[in-house]
C-alpha cells in the first residue's frame, strides 16, 4: 500500500462557481450577506410567518431569493434543469419532497405516493442515485415520541402507527424492487428510538443483497458511535448490508433546550470540537470496515471531507469507489462539492423540492444555521467575493 496525500483546494473559486453567471454570483453575494446577520435573520422569519398568515402575496419575493438558491424546484419535474446542470459537473443528485410537520392521514398518504415517485424517478435516471425521506413527512410527530418515551398508546393510535409502518413499508419496498437506495433523515432524539427500529427491521428485510435502506446518524449526539457501531454489529450478526449517512445535527438548539426545561442530560455534545472528533473517527471506522458498510459522508466541514479524500488515497480505495458517497446541501457549500467531483469523487447534493410555503420550515433552518460569524454564510461569502475578483482581474 502507497500512501497518496491529496489535499483538495477547497479555496478554488474558479471551479466553485464556474457554472454561475456573474449576475447568479451577485445575487448569491446579496442573499449571503443577509443570511450573515442573524437579526435581520429573526426579523425576516417573524415577517415572513406574518404575512402568510395574512394571505399577503410574498410568495414571489422569496420564489426569486431563498427559494432560488436552495430549492430545486415545485415537483420533480420542475427539477430536470437544477438535475441536468449538476450532472453536467459530475455531481449527482437526491430528491428530497420536504414537507413536513403535518397532522392528517390524507397529506401522509399523498407524501409516501410522492416518495415513491421519487425512487421511480431515481430508477430511470443515473444522475439519480439515490431517494430520501423523513418519516414525519408520513406520520405524525407527537405520536412518534410517545412511541419512543414507551408512553401507553390507545387502540387508536396504535393502528395510526401502523399505518405509519405500512407507509414506510410500502418506500422501501419499492427501492427494493427497483434496486434503488433509499436515505431515511434523522430527527429529534425523543423519536430516534422508534426510527432507528423501524429501520433495523427494514434493513433486515431489505439489505439481504444491497444497502437499500439506509439510516442517519447525527454525530452531535453523545451516544452516535455507540449506536451506529451497535447497528454495524446487528448487520453482520443477522446477514444484511449496512447503509447509513452521518451528519453533524440540524437541532442543536432544540435539544439543548428541550433537556434544560425537562431536566435531563443533553444528547448533545457540550462543545464543537467533541463533534467533529465524533464525526473523524466514525469516518476512520468506515475505512476500516468498507466491506460491511455503505457510507455517505454529509458535511459542509473541509477538514472532514479532506480527511476522507486522504484516507482513500492511503488506503489505495478508487475516488469513484460505490460503497462512498460526499453529501452537500444545494445552494451551499459549492467549493466542497465541485472540487471534490473534479478530483473524480461520488458527490451528491441533497435537492429539496416543493411549493413554496411548504419549503419555509427547511428555508428557515437554512438561513438560521448560517446567521452567525462562525456559520456557513461567512465562507461562502468570503469564497464568492474571491470570485468577484478573480473575474474582474481576468477581464
Amino acid at each position: 500500500m502507497h500512501e497518496i496525500k491529496t489535499n483538495i483546494n477547497f479555496s478554488n473559486s474558479e471551479i466553485a462557481f464556474r457554472n454561475k453567471t456573474n449576475s447568479e454570483l451577485r445575487e448569491a453575494h446579496m442573499l449571503f450577506k443577509v443570511m450573515n446577520n442573524s437579526s435581520i435573520v429573526r426579523l425576516g422569519k417573524h415577517a415572513v410567518n406574518f404575512a402568510f398568515a395574512l394571505h399577503l402575496p410574498i410568495g414571489w419575493i422569496i420564489r426569486k431569493t431563498l427559494y432560488r438558491h436552495f430549492v430545486g424546484g415545485t415537483s420533480i419535474s420542475d427539477c430536470a434543469n437544477t438535475i441536468n446542470k449538476l450532472a453536467q459537473r459530475n455531481v449527482g443528485t437526491i430528491l428530497d419532497f420536504a414537507v413536513e410537520g403535518e397532522e392528517k392521514d390524507e397529506l401522509f398518504d399523498a407524501t409516501c405516493k410522492e416518495v415513491i415517485r421519487t425512487i421511480k424517478f431515481a430508477k430511470n435516471n443515473k444522475n439519480v442515485p439515490f431517494s430520501a425521506f423523513k418519516i414525519t413527512g408520513i406520520g405524525r410527530f407527537e405520536l412518534l415520541a410517545k412511541i419512543s418515551d414507551k408512553v401507553e398508546i390507545t387502540d387508536e393510535e396504535d393502528e395510526e402507527f401502523e399505518r405509519i409502518y405500512e407507509r414506510v413499508d410500502a418506500i422501501f419496498k419499492r427501492g427494493y424492487e427497483l434496486g434503488v437506495p433509499v436515505l431515511i433523515d434523522a430527527e429529534h432524539s425523543w423519536i430516534q428510538p422508534v426510527l432507528d427500529d423501524i429501520v433495523m427491521e427494514m434493513m433486515e428485510k431489505y439489505n439481504k443483497e444491497k444497502p437499500i435502506v439506509q439510516n442517519t446518524y447525527q454525530m452531535y449526539r453523545h451516544d452516535s458511535i455507540h449506536r451506529l457501531k451497535e447497528h454495524h454489529r446487528i448487520s453482520l450478526e443477522k446477514g444484511f448490508k449496512f447503509g447509513l449517512k452521518i451528519v453533524r445535527g440540524a437541532y442543536m438548539e432544540i435539544e439543548r433546550e428541550r433537556a434544560n426545561n425537562i431536566g435531563y442530560k443533553s444528547p448533545i455534545h457540550s462543545d464543537k470540537i467533541a463533534t467533529d472528533k465524533d464525526f473523524d473517527d466514525i469516518i476512520r471506522y468506515f475505512i476500516k470496515h468498507l466491506d460491511t458498510i455503505n457510507f455517505m459522508v454529509a458535511t459542509h466541514n473541509e477538514n472532514s471531507s479532506q480527511l476522507l479524500a486522504t484516507l482513500m488515497d492511503e488506503h489505495d480505495i478508487p475516488h469513484n469507489h460505490p460503497s462512498i458517497y460526499f453529501s452537500q446541501l444545494y445552494g451551499m457549500s459549492d467549493h466542497i462539492t465541485y472540487n471534490l467531483a473534479e478530483r473524480g469523487y461520488n458527490v451528491v447534493k441533497y435537492v429539496p423540492y416543493g411549493e413554496v410555503r411548504t419549503m419555509m420550515p427547511y428555508l428557515f433552518r437554512r438561513a438560521e444555521e448560517n446567521s452567525s460569524v462562525k456559520g456557513q454564510s461567512s465562507r461562502e461569502l468570503i469564497l464568492i467575493e474571491k470570485e468577484i475578483q478573480r473575474r474582474k482581474k481576468d477581464k
